[in-house]
Protein backbone atom coordinates (compact mmCIF):
# COMPACT_ATOMS: atom_id res chain seq x y z
CA UNK A 1 0.00 0.00 0.00
CA UNK A 2 1.48 3.36 -1.02
CA UNK A 3 -0.98 5.75 0.61
CA UNK A 4 -2.82 5.43 3.93
CA UNK A 5 -5.65 7.77 4.85
CA UNK A 6 -8.06 8.12 7.76
CA UNK A 7 -9.78 10.64 10.02
CA UNK A 8 -8.85 10.72 13.71
CA UNK A 9 -10.68 13.07 16.07
CA UNK A 10 -11.85 15.18 13.17
CA UNK A 11 -8.38 15.58 11.62
CA UNK A 12 -7.59 14.04 8.25
CA UNK A 13 -4.38 12.03 7.96
CA UNK A 14 -2.51 10.95 4.84
CA UNK A 15 0.59 8.81 5.33
CA UNK A 16 3.09 8.07 2.57
CA UNK A 17 3.82 4.36 2.81
CA UNK A 18 6.29 3.08 0.27
CA UNK A 19 9.37 2.49 2.44
CA UNK A 20 11.12 0.22 -0.06
CA UNK A 21 11.30 3.22 -2.41
CA UNK A 22 11.88 5.90 0.27
CA UNK A 23 8.26 6.95 -0.40
CA UNK A 24 9.09 7.90 -4.00
CA UNK A 25 5.92 8.26 -6.03
CA UNK A 26 4.94 7.06 -9.47
CA UNK A 27 1.84 8.13 -11.39
CA UNK A 28 -0.39 5.61 -9.60
CA UNK A 29 0.74 6.89 -6.19
CA UNK A 30 0.08 10.49 -7.23
CA UNK A 31 -3.46 9.56 -8.23
CA UNK A 32 -3.93 7.73 -4.92
CA UNK A 33 -2.62 10.78 -3.04
CA UNK A 34 -4.95 13.10 -4.95
CA UNK A 35 -7.98 10.88 -4.41
CA UNK A 36 -7.26 10.42 -0.70
CA UNK A 37 -6.80 14.16 -0.25
CA UNK A 38 -10.06 14.94 -2.08
CA UNK A 39 -11.97 12.46 0.08
CA UNK A 40 -10.59 13.96 3.29
CA UNK A 41 -11.31 17.50 2.09
CA UNK A 42 -14.96 16.57 1.81
CA UNK A 43 -15.04 15.35 5.41
CA UNK A 44 -12.68 17.53 7.46
CA UNK A 45 -11.05 20.97 7.55
CA UNK A 46 -7.43 20.01 8.30
CA UNK A 47 -5.34 17.36 6.54
CA UNK A 48 -1.97 16.24 7.94
CA UNK A 49 0.45 14.63 5.47
CA UNK A 50 3.24 12.50 6.94
CA UNK A 51 5.35 9.40 6.34
CA UNK A 52 5.08 5.99 7.94
CA UNK A 53 8.89 5.92 8.07
CA UNK A 54 10.98 8.18 10.28
CA UNK A 55 13.87 7.61 7.87
CA UNK A 56 12.49 9.81 5.10
CA UNK A 57 9.52 12.03 4.29
CA UNK A 58 9.54 11.53 0.52
CA UNK A 59 12.29 11.01 -2.06
CA UNK A 60 10.25 12.54 -4.90
CA UNK A 61 9.45 10.97 -8.24
CA UNK A 62 10.26 7.31 -8.89
CA UNK A 63 13.46 7.46 -10.96
CA UNK A 64 12.60 4.30 -12.88
CA UNK A 65 9.42 5.95 -14.15
CA UNK A 66 11.14 9.30 -14.71
CA UNK A 67 13.54 7.70 -17.18
CA UNK A 68 10.56 6.98 -19.43
CA UNK A 69 9.00 10.44 -19.17
CA UNK A 70 8.43 12.43 -22.37
CA UNK A 71 8.22 16.18 -23.09
CA UNK A 72 4.45 15.73 -23.26
CA UNK A 73 4.47 14.25 -19.76
CA UNK A 74 6.30 17.36 -18.55
CA UNK A 75 3.81 19.70 -20.20
CA UNK A 76 1.01 17.95 -18.32
CA UNK A 77 2.98 17.26 -15.16
CA UNK A 78 0.74 15.29 -12.82
CA UNK A 79 2.83 16.01 -9.71
CA UNK A 80 2.49 19.75 -10.24
CA UNK A 81 -1.26 19.42 -10.74
CA UNK A 82 -1.71 17.32 -7.58
CA UNK A 83 0.48 19.53 -5.41
CA UNK A 84 -1.23 22.67 -6.70
CA UNK A 85 -4.60 21.14 -5.84
CA UNK A 86 -3.32 20.54 -2.31
CA UNK A 87 -2.01 24.10 -2.09
CA UNK A 88 -5.28 25.66 -3.25
CA UNK A 89 -7.79 23.39 -1.52
CA UNK A 90 -10.34 24.97 0.85
CA UNK A 91 -8.80 23.16 3.83
CA UNK A 92 -5.62 23.66 5.83
CA UNK A 93 -2.91 21.20 4.80
CA UNK A 94 0.04 20.43 7.07
CA UNK A 95 3.17 18.43 6.22
CA UNK A 96 5.01 16.65 9.04
CA UNK A 97 8.58 16.42 7.78
CA UNK A 98 10.42 13.98 10.03
CA UNK A 99 13.17 13.09 7.55
CA UNK A 100 14.60 14.27 4.24
CA UNK A 101 12.14 15.80 1.77
CA UNK A 102 13.92 15.46 -1.55
CA UNK A 103 13.01 16.76 -5.03
CA UNK A 104 9.28 16.14 -5.50
CA UNK A 105 9.04 15.26 -1.81
CA UNK A 106 10.29 18.72 -0.98
CA UNK A 107 7.80 20.18 -3.45
CA UNK A 108 4.97 18.28 -1.75
CA UNK A 109 6.02 19.71 1.62
CA UNK A 110 6.23 23.22 0.13
CA UNK A 111 2.70 22.87 -1.28
CA UNK A 112 1.24 22.39 2.19
CA UNK A 113 -0.07 25.45 4.01
CA UNK A 114 1.95 24.61 7.13
CA UNK A 115 4.94 22.46 7.99
CA UNK A 116 6.11 20.84 11.23
CA UNK A 117 9.85 20.25 11.17
CA UNK A 118 11.21 17.11 12.81
CA UNK A 119 14.73 16.87 14.21
CA UNK A 120 15.98 14.89 11.19
CA UNK A 121 14.25 16.94 8.50
CA UNK A 122 16.09 18.31 5.49
CA UNK A 123 14.83 19.98 2.33
CA UNK A 124 16.66 19.29 -0.93
CA UNK A 125 16.00 20.14 -4.60
CA UNK A 126 18.76 18.38 -6.61
CA UNK A 127 17.02 18.40 -9.99
CA UNK A 128 19.51 20.56 -11.87
CA UNK A 129 22.18 17.92 -11.24
CA UNK A 130 19.91 15.51 -13.13
CA UNK A 131 19.51 17.89 -16.06
CA UNK A 132 16.00 19.03 -15.15
CA UNK A 133 14.35 21.66 -12.92
CA UNK A 134 12.08 21.47 -9.86
CA UNK A 135 8.88 21.61 -11.92
CA UNK A 136 6.25 20.44 -9.42
CA UNK A 137 6.18 23.88 -7.82
CA UNK A 138 9.67 23.93 -6.31
CA UNK A 139 11.02 27.00 -8.12
CA UNK A 140 7.77 28.88 -7.56
CA UNK A 141 6.93 27.98 -3.97
CA UNK A 142 10.40 27.98 -2.43
CA UNK A 143 10.93 31.46 -3.88
CA UNK A 144 7.55 32.58 -2.57
CA UNK A 145 8.16 31.18 0.90
CA UNK A 146 11.82 32.06 1.51
CA UNK A 147 12.82 34.44 -1.27
CA UNK A 148 14.97 34.27 -4.39
CA UNK A 149 18.29 34.22 -2.53
CA UNK A 150 17.49 31.05 -0.58
CA UNK A 151 15.85 29.45 -3.63
CA UNK A 152 19.04 30.00 -5.65
CA UNK A 153 21.22 28.59 -2.87
CA UNK A 154 19.11 25.43 -2.78
CA UNK A 155 18.26 24.95 -6.47
CA UNK A 156 21.39 26.36 -8.15
CA UNK A 157 23.92 25.92 -5.36
CA UNK A 158 22.77 22.48 -4.25
CA UNK A 159 22.53 23.40 -0.57
CA UNK A 160 20.19 21.59 1.80
CA UNK A 161 17.90 23.44 4.16
CA UNK A 162 18.52 21.80 7.53
CA UNK A 163 15.91 21.35 10.23
CA UNK A 164 17.28 24.23 12.29
CA UNK A 165 17.44 26.52 9.25
CA UNK A 166 13.90 25.62 8.24
CA UNK A 167 12.64 26.65 11.68
CA UNK A 168 14.75 29.81 11.99
CA UNK A 169 13.84 30.93 8.46
CA UNK A 170 10.13 30.47 9.11
CA UNK A 171 9.52 27.51 6.79
CA UNK A 172 7.75 25.62 9.54
CA UNK A 173 7.18 25.10 13.26
CA UNK A 174 9.73 23.16 15.27
CA UNK A 175 8.60 19.62 16.00
CA UNK A 176 11.78 18.13 17.42
CA UNK A 177 11.72 14.45 18.24
CA UNK A 178 7.91 14.32 18.44
CA UNK A 179 6.82 16.27 15.38
CA UNK A 180 3.58 14.34 14.95
CA UNK A 181 2.33 15.27 18.43
CA UNK A 182 3.13 18.91 17.71
CA UNK A 183 1.25 18.64 14.42
CA UNK A 184 -1.82 17.04 15.98
CA UNK A 185 -2.01 19.69 18.70
CA UNK A 186 -1.64 22.45 16.10
CA UNK A 187 -4.24 20.87 13.83
CA UNK A 188 -6.70 20.60 16.73
CA UNK A 189 -6.30 24.34 17.39
CA UNK A 190 -6.93 25.10 13.72
CA UNK A 191 -10.18 23.13 13.69
CA UNK A 192 -11.55 25.57 16.29
CA UNK A 193 -11.30 28.49 13.89
CA UNK A 194 -14.22 29.66 11.76
CA UNK A 195 -14.03 27.70 8.48
CA UNK A 196 -15.36 30.63 6.46
CA UNK A 197 -12.91 33.10 8.00
CA UNK A 198 -10.01 30.68 7.70
CA UNK A 199 -10.73 29.93 4.05
CA UNK A 200 -11.16 33.62 3.25
CA UNK A 201 -7.81 34.37 4.89
CA UNK A 202 -6.14 31.59 2.92
CA UNK A 203 -7.50 32.97 -0.35
CA UNK A 204 -6.20 36.44 0.49
CA UNK A 205 -2.73 35.14 1.42
CA UNK A 206 -2.54 32.98 -1.71
CA UNK A 207 -3.71 35.68 -4.12
CA UNK A 208 -0.21 36.20 -5.48
CA UNK A 209 -0.34 34.90 -9.04
CA UNK A 210 1.70 31.73 -9.46
CA UNK A 211 0.08 30.28 -12.58
CA UNK A 212 2.60 31.91 -14.94
CA UNK A 213 5.51 30.64 -12.86
CA UNK A 214 4.11 27.10 -12.70
CA UNK A 215 3.63 27.12 -16.48
CA UNK A 216 7.25 28.25 -16.88
CA UNK A 217 8.37 25.26 -14.78
CA UNK A 218 6.48 22.80 -16.97
CA UNK A 219 7.67 24.42 -20.18
CA UNK A 220 11.32 24.36 -19.11
CA UNK A 221 10.99 20.73 -18.03
CA UNK A 222 9.49 19.74 -21.38
CA UNK A 223 12.35 21.45 -23.23
CA UNK A 224 14.94 19.70 -21.05
CA UNK A 225 13.26 16.31 -21.54
CA UNK A 226 13.36 16.87 -25.31
CA UNK A 227 17.16 17.34 -25.15
CA UNK A 228 17.84 14.08 -23.34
Amino acid sequence: MGIQSEIINGIGHIRLDRPEKANAYDQAHLVALRDAFRALCAATSVVVISSTSARVFCAGADLDEMKLATPEDAKNLLSQAVFTEIARAPVVSMAVVDGPAVAGGCELALAADLRVIGANAAFRLPETRLGIVPAAGGCTRLTGLLGASVAKQVILGGEDITASQAVSWGLGREGGADAMSVAIDWAAQITNASPDARNAAKRIIDQAAEDASLLAERTAQAELYAKR
